[in-house]
């Protein structure tokens, strides 16, 4: 840097550019710094030529005097007759400035610490550094990260606010979003198509669908990823949306060059070169919220890296500002609310984009996933480089795999996809933790394994949720329209809608729904749009399920669409049965833990004990005393009364068994063929007990 106490004699200020917006800050600062000097400013541009001789080329050479042309141009704007202009070609920017600072016996260089990002500066290191480390003058890296490029502070990872609530001129930029949305509903139509839709018009619902996926489409990439959420709700919205949604694009204009080293520099805290030892300009995928690039690490690795966009947060979090409002105002019209939950739907939205935009939250999602998928062998996850990753900066090993569908025939493909289907049951049924978007583009074939990509949108279930899932599944097994009603009002909790008459008529339906695969054999039934259309049946009812349910079934059917894809002659209802049986096995194995049956045991009596105490409450009655109560025509009840009692004497008796079964287990003294034989009994009683609970529905 310049020492003033010497007083620096400066008569010559160099100063690059890439005529990028960031670099030219540098040169109009540069520009500042000379005039206080009284020195020249010497602009130079330099151009990397697309091939090793197109230094020669004609086209070269008119773009190079176009180049200086402009340049010319812009020097006398900034510095007036003080300005100068050059453009150099060569294949290194660096190499090319540290020839013009020695020829021209430049005294103070000014760099930019973004722009001078062409193709060169991936691929051979950080400019502003080679610049620094070996020009023999006076070097100044000067931070042009503008307004528009988030920075870190006080550490990696810690972020600032990026044009929130709150922040200056937020009100200002709502109103403009506000009034340019409400342009393009007007203009698409969709009052109209409200105001004219009936219940259980088909037809307007679908051309209000067209409409809103268009709308959807012209107001932007944010609202284009907003479709594609709401896309993967068929709870929320009707079938000819969710058509109509699956059909939306991203289509965003991918980040320049200057942009995804500015992101990653204040991330990592560090000059990019210094972690990586190349990276690809042309980016894999680019979207709404990140684009993603390969790269190699300075070990050599191969890997990907997920830039989050410099804007994402602020415009992603403009749009929900304002759909919030508007949820409001919807739900105060009926015409719409009775064809959308809106409110709901805005909760959703903003609970996914949150999650979407901090990328630690997907690489928390990739190493839960990894443990979920450890005992499947031909599955896996790409590994996450935590310490090159950020809430807005994600590095993972590139899987340098094929599609599914190219995967070579052989007992890995075979062993692969039924363990795909397991490993999904094992998500959904035993951990609560799946995947929520495993379609064939999410996944990959690679060193005979199956690698699950894309982690950012996943589901989680509650035990008692994914408890009657599998009850729902087995009802459905058995055809047993009565208590598939009643598991189905059991995932839907409390609510209104749910008087008798309701579940008569759920019941009709679902009586319809089952009819239509009596034909069909257990491995022709497609489980997941079987749950879809059972979601479907539920809200035309007013029984809405959980959220998560509906991601479930959406998750089944891609995951048994990738399946079969890989081995058509795959039973799903086989598998599951597998599963089943195994799950059960491994459970009961668990349970040989006396300290952990001795625990399940007292609970149990403890709960019996807080029941005594309500009725006692109930009734008034006390102990030591007798309460007689008659009633007429309660034989029903007495036996319904007394088979609950045999049922819960019987559990009991079960599971003071198996406590003794452990117990023996746990000595050397007794045969092993003792506490086996006690287990075996006590599987089959339990077995017949769960199976005369469902019977009875009770």
């Amino acid at each position: 840097m310049l020492d003033d106490q010497q007083s620096p004699s400066v008569k010559k200020v160099l100063v690059g550019t890439d005529r990028s917006e960031t670099a030219d800050r540098a040169v109009r600062w540069a520009a500042r710094m000379a005039a206080g000097y009284g020195a020249e400013l010497l602009v130079v541009q330099v151009i990397v030529p697309a091939g090793p001789d197109a230094s020669a080329d004609r086209q070269v050479e008119a773009q190079q005097a176009a180049a200086l042309e402009r340049l010319r141009e812009f020097a006398a704007e900034v510095a007036g007759s003080k300005g100068h202009a050059r453009v150099s070609v060569g294949n290194d920017p660096a190499d090319a400035l540290l020839r013009v600072i020695e020829e021209e016996a430049i005294d103070v260089v000014v760099v930019g610490n973004l722009g001078m990002a062409g193709r060169k500066q991936f691929l051979l290191g950080n400019l502003p550094n080679r610049i620094s480390h070996n020009a023999r003058c006076t070097v100044i890296i000067v931070n042009t990260a503008g307004p528009g490029a988030a920075a870190t502070v006080g550490g990696r990872g810690k972020e600032t606010s990026r044009g929130g609530p709150g922040t200056p001129g937020w009100e200002g930029r709502l109103l403009r979003r506000g009034l340019h949305i409400a342009r393009v509903l007007a203009q698409a139509g969709l009052r109209d198509a409200w105001r004219q839709s009936q219940p259980g018009d088909e037809a307007a619902i679908r051309e209000g669908a067209r409409r809103f996926r268009a709308a959807l489409d012209e107001l932007g990439p944010t609202f284009a990823k907003i479709g594609q959420i709401l896309s993967t709700r068929r709870d929320l919205l009707p079938p000819a949306f969710i058509e109509e949604l699956t059909k939306l694009q991203e289509r965003v204009t991918p980040l320049t060059e200057a942009e995804v080293v500015a992101v990653m520099e204040q991330e990592l805290r560090v000059p990019w070169e210094d972690v990586f030892a190349s990276i690809e300009p042309q980016p894999l995928a680019a979207g709404t919220i990140a684009q993603v690039h390969r790269a190699t690490l300075e070990t050599g690795e191969r890997v990907v890296v997920k830039v989050q966009r410099p804007t994402a947060e602020r415009d992603i979090m403009l749009d929900l500002g304002l759909l919030e409002l508007l949820a409001r105002k919807v739900a105060q019209r009926p015409t719409f609310s009775r064809v959308v939950d809106m409110p709901a739907i805005i909760r959703h939205l903003s609970d996914s984009l949150r999650r979407e935009l901090d990328f630690r939250q997907e690489a928390r999602n990739i190493h839960r996933m990894r443990a979920v998928l450890a005992h499947f062998p031909r599955l896996a996850v790409p590994k996450v480089f935590d310490e090159y990753s950020t809430a807005r900066l994600l590095t993972m090993e590139e899987v340098q795999g094929i599609p599914l569908r190219d995967a070579p025939a052989g007992s890995a493909r075979t062993e692969a996809a039924r363990q795909l289907l397991e490993s999904f049951y094992h998500q959904v049924f035993a951990e609560g933790f799946f995947h929520a978007d495993p379609h064939p583009g999410n996944m990959k074939w690679w060193n005979d394994k199956i690698y699950f990509l894309d982690l950012g949108m996943v589901g989680e279930l509650e035990p008692e949720v994914r408890q009657l899932l599998l009850l729902l599944l087995l009802s459905f097994s058995q055809k047993d329209v009565r208590f598939l009603s009643e598991v189905v009002l059991s995932l839907a909790g409390n609510q209104d809608g749910g008087e008798e008459s309701d579940a008569n008529a759920l019941r009709a339906d679902l009586e319809r729904f089952i009819e239509r695969f009596k034909s069909l054999s257990l491995k022709e039934i497609q489980l997941g749009p079987m749950l879809q259309e059972m979601t479907q049946i539920s809200i035309r009812h007013n029984v809405r399920l959980p959220a998560s349910l509906a991601l479930a079934g959406k998750a089944f059917a891609q995951m048994q669409l990738a399946a079969t894809e890989l081995e058509p002659s795959l039973d799903p209802f086989a598998v599951a049965s597998s599963f089943v049986v195994k799950s059960t096995l491994r459970q009961l194995a668990g349970s040989l833990d006396p300290g952990k049956l001795f625990y399940e045991v007292q609970k149990a009596r403890a709960r019996f004990m807080r029941l005594l105490e309500a009725i006692e409450g109930v009734t008034g009655a006390r102990p030591g005393t007798r309460l007689q109560v008659n009633f007429r025509g309660t034989e029903p009840l007495e036996r319904t009364i007394s088979q609950a009692i045999g049922r819960l004497s019987l559990a009991l008796v079960v599971s003071g068994a198996l406590v003794g079964t452990a117990l023996t287990a746990a000595s050397n003294k007794v045969p092993w063929e003792v506490p086996a034989g006690i287990a075996g009994g006590g599987l089959l009683v339990s077995l017949w007990l769960l199976v005369d609970i469902a019977r009875r529905g009770r």
